[in-house]
């Protein structure tokens, strides 16, 4: 396990010092409780000088030019592909992934800064023409500000990284608030990353501090106009709310309930495999993850059996060993919240076919049957473990089933007709899916986002560049205009 101890500074105004809080964090590893270091937290007067500090180095920033923005941003790749193990240690020690889960990450990461790093000479203007004679109309495509950014402990890494970069590149400074939990993989890091690549001191910020002592005021603050936030649908509502009210612009990236369709035409064994990836991949920790097996009730016997055993085969325990697939959950409370799940959905009628096996933090897999779309666990976005297999009378009601969620972030379709799968992925309500695959998948260039109350806004490629700049209208009078008075 990586030695962390050293990481408890934060990075503010372009110095690595110590909160002004009272109050102190111990990061735990969740394998063991072991605690890995101590930081004292951020306060009030912290997030200010964050984001004075963001605000006045972002001017600076945005007038560096475009081609030497993207070196930079091209150089923290660089760097963190020579520091590769370093992270792998760090995101397995501090978050509970296993060495498989930090490689995946780490590549996601390393893919989006390079994407990112061809955003300045990508931030093009037009020149139209105008109804009034004598004028042409020019549109410039400008950094919005300063982002704050909030990022959650699953992926926290990526899912710091897919904001940080894209924002850095077109010319924004950032203030980012990790989770407390993941604090150095999904923030300090990142801060250390991006000043050894060479920005400008004091235009990225991390702050690690309290919600409870701070409250409201990192979205409210006057300076950020755009406002990333990826964690739950609750506090993302809230946060959507405070911007709305401060006339901010926000990108959402929420909970999910995700659907795989299994039709009845599907390839039962690779289907199952699908299944056994996108439902238990890190624990099943990941937004993406597989919520409900719907399954076409004239396969589901044949399903549920490759399921189960597929399911029986992964390992899991302790996260540092590279043959695990399932590490701990990030803390005891999700694994209690988890278990007492299973225990009401039983109550309700569902059936345990799989699991029983729980050591500290560490769930082994688990797959229930029997399971109907109003029940609890159907209905609440697990981030565990626990799959959830749903019986469909046939394809329309496995479609119903499907849409029959407040959410709408991720999902698959499995089916022997691939254009046939295609024409059921269409009619479910939601911002992506993957026909003969599972519902795990982000590419740098692809526009990933949810619909209904998996979120708002789209990160990646073009639509990444469009969530974190805003376009100017400056029109030209060459000729002289006559007005009527």
């Amino acid at each position: 396990m990586a030695n962390l101890s050293g990481w408890n500074k934060q990075l503010i105004s372009g110095e690595w010092r110590e909160g002004s809080s009272k109050d102190t964090y111990e990061d735990k590893n969740p394998y063991n409780d072991e605690t890995l270091v101590k930081i004292r937290l951020a306060n009030l007067d912290d997030i200010n000088e964050s984001y004075d500090s963001a605000k006045r180095v972002q001017k600076e920033w945005a007038k560096v030019n475009p081609y030497e923005r993207s070196r930079i941003i091209e150089r923290a790749a660089e760097l963190l592909s020579h520091r590769r193990q370093e992270m792998i240690e760090i995101i397995t020690t501090e978050t509970g992934s296993t060495v498989v889960k930090a490689n995946v990450e780490i590549d996601f990461a390393l893919a989006i800064i390079k994407e990112a790093s061809t955003f300045p000479i990508r931030m093009s203007g037009q020149i139209l023409p105008s109804i009034i004679p004598g004028k042409e109309n020019r549109i410039y495509r400008i950094p919005a500000g300063v982002v704050g950014v909030i990022s959650p402990f699953n992926f926290p890494f990526y899912l710091s990284m897919r904001t940080v970069a894209p924002a850095l590149a077109t010319g924004n400074g950032v203030v980012l608030k990790p989770d407390s939990q993941t604090m150095i993989a999904g923030g300090l890091f990142i801060g250390k990353l991006f000043e050894e690549a060479g920005i400008p001191k004091g235009l990225l910020n991390v702050v690690v501090f309290n919600p409870g002592e701070i409250g409201d005021a990192f979205v409210e603050h006057p300076i950020p106009r755009i406002i990333s936030f990826t964690g739950s649908t609750e506090v993302g509502r809230h946060i959507g709310e405070l911007c709305g009210k401060n006339l901010k612009r926000v990108a959402l990236e929420l909970g999910g309930n995700n659907a795989m369709i299994v039709l009845a035409d599907a390839d039962i064994e690779k289907a199952a495999g699908a299944a056994a990836f996108g439902k238990f991949m890190h624990s099943g920790q990941i937004c993406m993850a597989i919520n409900r097996v719907i399954v076409d009730e004239k396969v589901i016997e044949p399903f549920l059996e490759a399921f189960v055993q597929k399911a029986k085969r992964i390992p899991y325990g302790d996260q540092s060993n590279p043959e695990t697939i399932i590490g701990p959950l990030i803390n005891r409370k999700q694994v209690d919240r988890i278990l007492a799940l299973i225990e009401k959905s039983k109550g309700e009628g569902a059936k345990v076919v799989l699991g029983g096996s729980v050591n500290g933090n560490v769930m082994c897999p688990f797959i229930l049957r029997d399971v109907t779309n109003d029940m609890t666990i159907a209905q609440e976005e697990i981030f565990g473990p626990v799959a959830s297999v749903i019986s469909a009378k046939d394809e329309e009601d496995a479609i119903r089933i499907a849409n029959d969620s407040p959410y709408g972030l991720s999902g698959a379709v499995y089916g022997g007709s691939l254009e046939h799968a295609i024409e059921v992925a269409k009619r479910v309500e939601t911002g992506m899916i993957h026909v003969n695959d599972q519902s795990v998948n982000d590419e740098p260039i692809i526009a990933f986002g949810g619909e209904k109350s998996s979120g708002l806004g789209r990160y990646g490629g073009e639509w990444a560049l469009d969530e974190f700049t805003t376009v100017k209208w400056i029109s030209v009078q060459i000729q002289d205009r006559e007005y009527p008075f």
